[in-house]
Parts: C-alpha cells; sequence; structure tokens
C-alpha cells in the first residue's frame, strides 16, 4: 500500500469512508461522492482526491468496486478515477453489465440459473483494474465478501493480508467477489497463494460496512501498531466517519398475511416490483443495525458530530431495482443523489429508533461542506507534522 506523507500515524484522528452495496443504485453514492470531492478542491485544488483524506475506504458489492476504484493508482500513483468521473463509469458499462430483457425473459433466466452471467462485469473490471492488488492501493481498503464454501465472511483489507497473504489478491479478483450477488451473479472463485475462494457478495454479510472498517482499525490498535494509528481500540470519538447509503424501497411494504403463502419462489421474486423480498430483507436488515449500532457508540461517547450517514429510504418503483440499467432509470438516481443533497441532514433517534433531523444541521450538502473541511484541516495537521521531523 501506497503510504504517502500524510500517515494517520501523523494525525490526530482516523478518517473512514463506508459506501453500502446496491447494484446499480451505485450512482447515487456516486454523485455523492462527486460533490464531496469537490468542496476538498474547493479547500485544496482541483488535484485533491478521496484517497487523500481517508485512511481507510470500505465497500460492499457496487461500494466495493467504487471503493476500489477511488483507490486504484494509475501510472502516475494517482487515484484511477475521480470522484467525477464514477457516474460515467455505471451509465456507459451498466447496461451491459445489467443487459435489458423481459419480464419473462429474466423468469426463465432465473429458473435456470444467475440472472446475468457476469461475464461484462468480469472483462471491465479486469481491464480497468489490470494487474494491482491489494497492497497497490493509494490508501487502506476493506471489502466484504462471503465464501460459500467455508460459510463464513472472507474481508479483503489492507491491515490483514500482511498475515494472511492470500489476502493480496488482485483488486479484479476481489471487485468481482464482492460484487457477486446471488441469483443476479454467479458466485466467482479464484485461488491466490495456493488458497482457494468461493465467494459471493459482502452484501450478506455487511451491506453496510462502516462497523467492518472501524473494527479492523480497532483490531489494528488491539494488535500493538498503534504507530500506525493515533487511537485507542475504544476512542470512537477519534473517528472521523462518512457512511454512504445506496437507497431502499422501504415505502414498498409487505404484510404477514401475503407473505404467509410464499414458497421459495415468491420469497424470491414479487410480483408487484420484480425485486427480490428476501435479498432485500437481508440487505436492509445489516445495514441498517450497523448504523444504529454505530450511531450509539458515536452518541453514547458524545461525539456524534463525527458520523455522518447519507441514505434515501423511500426508493419508489424502479428506483428501488439493483438492475435496471434504462438511461431513464441511472437519471433518475443521479437526480435523487442530487435531491439526497439538498435533504436535511438526520441521524437515528436512540429512544425511537427512527431518524429525525439534526438540530442546526443543515442539508446532508452543508454537513459534507462542514466534514470537507474537517479532512481538509487533518490532512494539513499531518502535513504540518512531518515537515518538523
Amino acid at each position: 500500500m501506497a503510504t504517502g506523507k500524510c500517515s494517520p500515524a501523523n494525525g490526530t484522528i482516523v478518517t473512514v469512508l463506508s459506501i453500502d452495496g446496491g447494484g446499480i443504485r451505485g450512482l447515487i453514492p456516486a454523485t455523492i461522492l462527486k460533490r464531496l470531492e469537490e468542496e476538498l478542491q474547493n479547500l485544496d485544488g482541483k488535484e485533491a482526491r478521496l484517497a487523500d483524506y481517508f485512511d481507510v475506504i470500505s465497500g460492499t458489492s457496487t461500494g466495493g468496486l467504487l471503493a476500489l476504484m477511488l483507490t486504484a493508482p494509475d501510472k502516475n500513483n494517482r487515484p484511477l478515477y475521480a470522484a467525477k468521473d464514477l457516474t460515467n463509469f455505471y451509465k456507459e458499462h451498466g447496461p451491459k453489465i445489467f443487459p435489458h430483457r423481459s419480464w419473462w425473459g429474466n423468469l426463465v433466466r432465473e429458473f435456470e440459473g444467475p440472472k446475468y452471467d457476469g461475464k461484462y462485469l468480469h472483462s471491465i473490471v479486469r481491464e480497468k483494474l489490470g494487474d494491482l492488488r491489494l497492497e497497490n492501493t493509494l490508501t487502506n481498503v476493506v471489502i466484504p465478501t462471503f465464501d460459500i464454501k467455508n460459510l463464513s465472511p472472507a474481508v479483503f483489507s489492507s491491515f490483514t493480508m500482511k498475515f494472511k497473504p492470500e489476502k493480496n489478491a488482485l483488486l479484479s479478483d476481489i471487485a468481482i467477489g464482492t460484487s457477486a450477488a446471488p441469483t443476479y451473479f454467479p458466485p466467482y472463485t479464484f485461488q491466490n497463494n495456493n488458497i482457494e475462494f468461493n465467494l459471493v457478495d459482502g452484501g450478506v454479510a455487511a451491506n453496510n460496512p462502516t462497523l467492518t472498517a472501524i473494527s479492523h482499525v480497532s483490531r489494528e490498535v488491539v494488535l500493538g501498531n498503534k504507530e500506525r494509528f493515533p487511537v485507542e481500540p475504544t476512542n470512537y470519538d477519534k473517528f472521523l466517519v462518512i457512511s454512504l447509503g445506496t437507497g431502499s424501497n422501504k415505502s414498498t411494504k409487505l404484510c404477514a398475511a401475503e407473505a404467509s403463502k410464499w414458497g421459495v419462489f415468491g420469497w424470491i421474486w414479487n410480483r408487484h416490483d420484480g425485486n427480490s423480498p428476501i435479498i432485500d430483507i437481508f440487505n436492509y436488515a445489516n445495514a441498517d443495525m450497523t448504523d444504529i449500532h454505530v450511531a450509539v457508540l458515536f452518541q453514547a461517547l458524545q461525539s456524534e458530530a463525527n458520523y455522518l450517514r447519507i441514505q434515501q429510504d423511500e426508493l419508489p418503483g424502479s428506483l428501488a431495482s439493483m438492475d435496471d440499467s434504462s438511461q431513464e432509470n441511472m437519471d433518475n438516481l443521479c437526480k435523487v443523489g442530487e435531491k439526497l443533497l439538498d435533504a436535511p441532514a438526520s441521524r437515528v433517534n436512540l429512544t425511537t429508533g427512527l431518524y429525525n433531523e439534526i438540530s442546526g444541521g443543515g442539508t446532508n450538502a452543508e454537513m459534507l461542506k462542514v466534514f470537507a473541511k474537517k479532512l481538509s484541516d487533518e490532512r494539513k495537521i499531518r502535513s504540518q507534522l512531518i515537515c518538523r521531523m
């Protein structure tokens, strides 16, 4: 991993960016990331990139792909993608990753096997990420997957590869593995360092990888590597965390009376919206549980100002689809991201479990501006400390 001159060992806080899974809905966090990088550029110049400011960038599924695109180096050892390029990637390649079929064609395909063969996804990811490995990322990354042969999460982390060399895999293999959503793409297998992986989408374990990223930093400190991070294992007040969701379709309500009539097929395919109830339930449940857990930790330590979660819980119709890659839907997902920036910033209420507007917090865009200033200040502190050495 390229450490750069602004190591977290020279700082006062640990900075974390986390991106949920959600297929084509990755356009929503991509739109928000573009705004965040613009705010950093307003402060520090047009060459500023997200990988310069975050000690850890974590992502699951489509979020994992975004994380790797933001941290993979180009030939000049700068990020392969600027945040402004991410939406164009989805719009250019999304229709080939998720080719359109009639609902009947999709139904027949799902009886025969996964909805998509994944060949185009595999080829474009290999083309973009080439021979780069986990050790090459410009900052630390944490990418959850799930190994179906071992029935266990397999997290590809910059922190664990030093004592688990098999985790120092090709970035393309990691990206394909974390994106292999059950029923949508086939599981993905590869070998590295004589160890075989049999992977499906990391969303079955951690669709929201925020806590996974934080725990990997804490474990690093517990194992005695305090020189890398200026925190104690439980000092969550020393973390600065931005967590981005990909939206959910909680506007579509399921009821026990209807679900009680479902068999296997009913849980896999909802005739009303074409989505998979069982996959939605797993993804939304673990994403929300993670958000609530992290919010409780930060609020209990009176450091809630250091945690920002941006999520849209009411995506109607096709916007909630993981694979509707029509031009209209992709354009609308970008609009969702823009509207989300203008929406009031919110956090979970510890008493009710519901989300309330942050008093005096303004919009999500205004909060991103505040966080950008904190990120910029932290980077300057690290540079100044190094200059004094």
